[in-house]
């Protein structure tokens, strides 16, 4: 059964690039898109994804906001940061908000590459603090 995705990003352009590019994974599903993180943690309440990528900048709530609500909410779904400012965003700050990767918008390798791992990774370090 093919692994729920929910995209947050309000542009529409990186939705249809993802979708395009999630649709050639076996195991992958781009069903559900958001253009704010408000919407993003709606939909993630309905429809239970089994990873999240969100923008960093985006409406109403920024990515990094939006991660923590979420892992306050479903705190064993693993959350990427897809942004132009991943430079700004190191390793420690991404741990603090509670995302699992960050990665470069436009990198689609790396993006893939970690969508890829974090859906097949039994053993995820679940311990963070939501």
């Amino acid at each position: 059964m093919p692994k729920t995705i929910l995209l947050a990003d309000d542009s529409p352009l990186v939705g249809q690039a993802l979708y395009r590019l999630l649709a050639t994974e076996e195991n992958c599903d781009l069903r559900v898109q958001a253009a704010d993180g408000e919407s993003a943690i709606s939909l993630a309440q309905e429809c239970k994804p089994d990873l999240v990528i969100l923008d960093l900048s985006m409406p109403k709530m920024n990515g990094l906001q939006t991660a923590r609500e979420l892992k306050k909410i479903m705190p064993s779904v693993p959350i990427i940061l897809f942004t132009l400012h991943a430079d700004a965003v190191d390793e420690s700050v991404a741990r603090d908000w509670c995302v699992d990767s960050v990665v470069l918008k436009g990198d689609f390798t790396r993006l893939m590459n970690d969508v890829r791992k974090l859906l097949s990774d039994e053993n995820r370090d679940l311990s963070r603090p939501a």
